[in-house]
Order: C-alpha cells, then sequence, then structure tokens
C-alpha cells in the first residue's frame, strides 16, 4: 500500500506524468464509476484474476483522490482509512461491543437505527432529518429507486404482498396506454417513469435484486439476438429482406430450443 501511495505521488509530483498532473476530482468521476462496474463484471465471471486486476484499478482511484486531496491541503489517505475503520466499528456494536446480535435481519436494523441517529446529529436546523437521506443522486435510477424503495419499507411504507404490487402495474399500464393515445409525449415520460419504477418494486418484493433481474434478462436477450443473427446468416437471408413476423418465426425457434 505504501509502494503504490508513493508511486501515484511520483506521477503527480512536477517532474512526473503530465497526464496524471492534469487530473481533479471532477476528471476522475467516470473513471470512478467505470472500475466500479468493471469490478462488478468480473464479480458476475467468477474470475478471481480479472478480479484481483479490476481491485487493484479501483483501489488506485481511490489513491489518486485521496493524493489530490492531500495536495490541497483538503483530506489525505489515512484520514479515509480512519473513517471507515471508526465507522466500522461504531456500526457493528455487536461485534465490537456487547451488544450480541443473532441474525442478519436484526443486524440489519441495528445498522439503519444506527445511520439514522447518525444522520440526526448531522441535520442541522433548516434540514430536517429522513429516512430516504444519504441514497446518492448519483446512483443509477434502477439502483437508486431500490434503494429509496427499501428506506420506506423499514418504516412500514411498503405493499402488502405482491398481488398488491401486481395491480398497480395493471394500473400503470392502463395509464401508459392512455397517454399513447393521448399523444402528450411529457405525460406519457412521467407514466412510464410510474410503470417503470412500479415493476422494481415488485422486483424487491419478490426478493430480487432489480440490477441483476434486468442485467441476466438483457444478457439473454443478447445471446438469443446473437444466435438470431447467426441463423438468418447460415440461411443466406438478411434482416432487410425478412418481415418482423419471419423473424419472429425463427426466435421463437431459438427460444425453445433454449428452454427445452
Amino acid at each position: 500500500m505504501d509502494r503504490l501511495r508513493e508511486i501515484v505521488a511520483k506521477l503527480r509530483a512536477p517532474d512526473g506524468c503530465p497526464w496524471d498532473r492534469e487530473q481533479t476530482h471532477a476528471t476522475l468521476r467516470g473513471s470512478v464509476i467505470e472500475e466500479a462496474y468493471e469490478v462488478a463484471e468480473a464479480i458476475d465471471r467468477a474470475d478471481d484474476a480479472h478480479l484481483r486486476e479490476e481491485l487493484g484499478d479501483l483501489l488506485l482511484q481511490v489513491v489518486m483522490h485521496a493524493q489530490i486531496a492531500e495536495e490541497q491541503g483538503r483530506f489525505h489517505f489515512d484520514e479515509i482509512a480512519s473513517g471507515i475503520a471508526e465507522k466500522l466499528v461504531r456500526r457493528h456494536p455487536h461485534v465490537f461491543g456487547e451488544n450480541k446480535l443473532a441474525t442478519s435481519d436484526a443486524v440489519l436494523v441495528q445498522w439503519d437505527e444506527i445511520k439514522r441517529a447518525e444522520r440526526e446529529k448531522k441535520a442541522d436546523a433548516t434540514h430536517a432529518s429522513s429516512v430516504l437521506d444519504g441514497v446518492s443522486a448519483a446512483l443509477p435510477a434502477l439502483m437508486r429507486a431500490e434503494k429509496i424503495q427499501k428506506r420506506a419499507a423499514r418504516v412500514g411504507f411498503d405493499w402488502e404482498d405482491l398481488h398488491s404490487v401486481v395491480e398497480k402495474i395493471r394500473e400503470e399500464t392502463l395509464e401508459v396506454e392512455t397517454e399513447i393515445r393521448s399523444g402528450q409525449r411529457e405525460r406519457l415520460a412521467d407514466e412510464l417513469g410510474d410503470l417503470l419504477y412500479s415493476v422494481v418494486n415488485l422486483t424487491r418484493k419478490a426478493g430480487f435484486d432489480a440490477e441483476l433481474v434486468l442485467t441476466r434478462a438483457t444478457e439473454k436477450f443478447t445471446a438469443r439476438f446473437q444466435k438470431l443473427e447467426r441463423e438468418i446468416a447460415r440461411r443466406g437471408q438478411t434482416f432487410a429482406a425478412l418481415t418482423l413476423a419471419e423473424m419472429d418465426v425463427v426466435w421463437d425457434d431459438i427460444k425453445r430450443a433454449d428452454e427445452s
């Protein structure tokens, strides 16, 4: 770790790398997100060598940001490490204290209580504490929707069962159809958003991670579409020469083969 920090400091030094010296928190923002997604991809692939490499790339982003902040006299790497260490101890009194808990559910309840107390302590007179505080607006929309829903659910604001959410989805679908007929694009966008939000609610309520479920569906579509491309090419045909109905016949054959 010390060697990595020394290397990054050298890259940022006046006689270091021109590109690295030009970087700021803002210019590196996209890289942090990209590297996090590449870590996630390595996890999905169960590829240890790739995961090790991508975790290193993500760690580099942390060290770069710490180096930039230290150069500006704002904070340094040790403060980052110390801060997260103290937070972990503070939020795990069942491990580092006497308050022993036996289940993951109990741990999550306690975690939320501790975080809520921390938010209330930070809240000033002009900003009332909310159970939704701390959910980053920079998260991908699907992930943020799920986190917001989970926060609301933990204080009892949630659907009673899956059937209730399905009924809500039916209601939102009808409203989407109404706005399609109306031709009002802004209202259609609003209703599509409500429909998407309701589907995320159903996924969460059923106990699934919406991000993973959608990723799996996208991967399934991708694999089948590529089979469709190969099959059409094998027949000596092109997409342009086929109608949608003809493409659907091939698609259904591929789908049946996958499910058999």
